[in-house]
């Protein structure tokens, strides 16, 4: 099962690497904090891939839980927003309570009590690793969920705006690829994750990565405007 979230974890790193292209040529802010979100799921799907072949280290489940089971969601939704409203003061708002949360994340999930037993599952659930309950297991419910439900509400907002619209086609249906490839991650992989069914979760990842990627690709596609008709000769 290593291999799935390998190759999730090589999808999201292109994926981030050609948002962070358009960020350097066209400057968007949401593009940047896109670009983060997809390079923190490359590394935590590499976390997996890790934990699954070696075992897995209480390094190793951090880093798979702060950056995907936490905050990656979060950067997703925080460029939604900036894409959306467009306001700078907005965006420096936006950017401190990710700063803010970022923080936390980190502070809580160092600092938790673990139990090492629980990392010898091929799938260490938060809920065995740290605890019901506790501030870490709680994270993803507190940050990661909210942050889902503004990502997918921005983005249906978003194909909402472009409905019937011919020219722009191909970006309301990469917006609504981009809706399903999220839902697959958070809906099904969350649940396998939280169940430590290992198979399941590592097709999520990869499947759930590669329709999000789809749907960018589809979204990204250049905008054919018709040409206007020629004036017709009155004289």
């Amino acid at each position: 099962m290593w291999v799935f979230p390998l190759v999730a974890a090589v999808v999201a790193g292109i994926f981030a690497a050609l948002l962070a292209k358009q960020y350097l040529q066209r400057r968007r802010s949401y593009q940047l904090l896109w670009a983060v979100a997809l390079l923190m799921y490359a590394v935590a799907s590499l976390a997996v891939a890790i934990g699954a072949l070696n075992g897995w280290s209480r390094f190793s489940f951090e880093v798979y839980w702060v950056f995907g089971a936490v905050l990656n969601v979060p950067f997703l939704a925080a460029g939604e927003l900036e894409l959306l409203i467009r306001n700078r003061t907005v965006e420096v708002v936006i950017d401190v309570v990710l700063v803010f949360l970022t923080a936390y994340a980190i502070s809580v999930t160092r600092g938790a009590v673990y139990d090492a037993q629980a990392l010898a599952q091929q799938l260490p659930s938060g809920k065995d690793v740290f605890g019901a309950g506790t501030p870490a297991h709680q994270l993803p419910q507190l940050i990661s969920i909210p942050s889902y439900l503004i990502l997918v509400v921005g983005a249906l907002w978003s194909a909402w705006r472009m409905r019937g619209r011919p020219e722009l086609k191909d970006r309301f249906i990469g917006t609504l690829l981009i809706v399903l490839g999220a839902t697959i991650i958070a809906g099904f992989g969350s649940a396998f994750a939280a169940l430590g069914d290992l198979a399941p979760f590592s097709v999520a990842l990869l499947v759930g990565i590669s329709v999000m990627f789809w749907g960018f690709l589809r979204a990204s596609t250049p905008v054919s405007v018709p040409a206007a008709e020629p004036a017709t000769d009155t004289r």
